[in-house]
């Protein structure tokens, strides 16, 4: 089958196998994509295809085949799913996070940035440099102003043995 007659036969064949497998799998678009996928696979063996041996029939078998492999991906989800159960409860976040978050957003945007990237996401000065356009010095800087600030912003609490944040003018905050 040259490209040309396959472009015939996929305008002449693709709506009526969408609508076939449509009524198999009840949904216009899954049909839609499985049709789409064996027209995919028959487009690499369309030199193979003869117009007698039925290449309208390879289409709908291979779409029926796809639907089914489908579903049954999704059921194995779905068993998946139904066995594992979902946690009890999901723990909020401690004081430590809530007080160094607080206290990060008082730093300006650049200082929260190389802070977030060197201390929490462990990415290298040279790396930061690199992704954020500014020279390695420049990052340094910014760590060091940054880790400076939040000394400011947090302090340890005796009590606890946590940090929180302090405003200046008032004492403990959190």
């Amino acid at each position: 089958m040259t490209e040309d007659e396959f472009d015939a036969f996929y305008a002449a064949a693709f709506p009526r196998l969408t609508g076939q497998l449509a009524a198999f799998t009840g949904d216009r678009e899954e049909a839609q994509d499985v049709v789409q996928e064996a027209f995919v696979r028959a487009w690499d063996r369309r030199r193979d295809f003869l117009a007698d041996e039925a290449p309208e029939a390879w289409i709908r078998t291979v779409a029926m085949r796809l639907a089914v492999s489908r579903w049954r991906r999704a059921r194995r989800w779905l068993e998946l799913v139904r066995r594992t159960p979902p946690p009890d409860s999901t723990p909020g976040p401690g004081p430590d996070h809530t007080a160094l978050v607080a206290a990060l957003r008082q730093l300006p945007n650049a200082q929260r940035m190389v802070i977030v990237l060197h201390h929490l996401c462990d990415v290298s000065v040279e790396r930061i440099a690199s992704e954020t356009g500014v020279p390695v010095g420049t990052v340094k800087a910014r760590l060091y102003r940054g880790r400076a600030a939040l000394a400011k912003h947090l302090v340890l609490d005796e009590a606890d043995g946590g940090p929180g944040p302090v405003r200046k003018e008032s004492g403990r905050v959190g």
